[in-house]
């Protein structure tokens, strides 16, 4: 756990050479925090590179918390671009992912008129299909 809570505190605050001495010593970038979340859940959202990272080291772009939010969804409504680039094209991330009141990303990005992340995403959908 305590490694857990390491790896989730330096990805929150953005800390790539944290991370990565802690990935490279065994920290599962999948691994639980005290609170329940993921370090991937957790990140600082925009910074591309500390999501590449854990991409790298085999983290789940598609983990959802309790509220069926997941990182795509977040860096969508608060119109992260460089990281959503990451998490699509690197990560595989499902843009047809529903969060409990049933959006998508895409939807997410339109409400607060993060109109380059609603291109972006409208052309990956139109350009590979739906992803489920």
């Amino acid at each position: 756990m305590a490694n857990n809570d390491e790896l989730a505190n330096a990805a929150a605050r953005g800390d790539i050479g944290t991370m990565r001495q802690l990935l490279n010593n065994g920290a599962d970038p999948n691994g639980i925090n005290r609170f329940g979340r993921t370090p991937i859940q957790v990140m600082k959202l925009g910074a591309p590179a500390v999501c590449r990272l854990l991409l790298d080291y085999g983290a789940d772009p598609n983990r959802q918390d309790n509220q069926q939010i997941a990182l795509i969804h977040d860096v969508a409504r608060e119109g992260f671009l460089d990281t959503l680039q990451v998490l699509v094209e690197v990560g595989n991330a499902n843009i047809n992912l529903r969060d409990m009141n049933n959006r998508l990303p895409i939807d997410l990005a339109m409400l607060n008129n993060h109109l380059d992340v609603v291109r972006y995403l409208d052309s990956w959908g139109k350009t590979v299909g739906p992803r489920n």
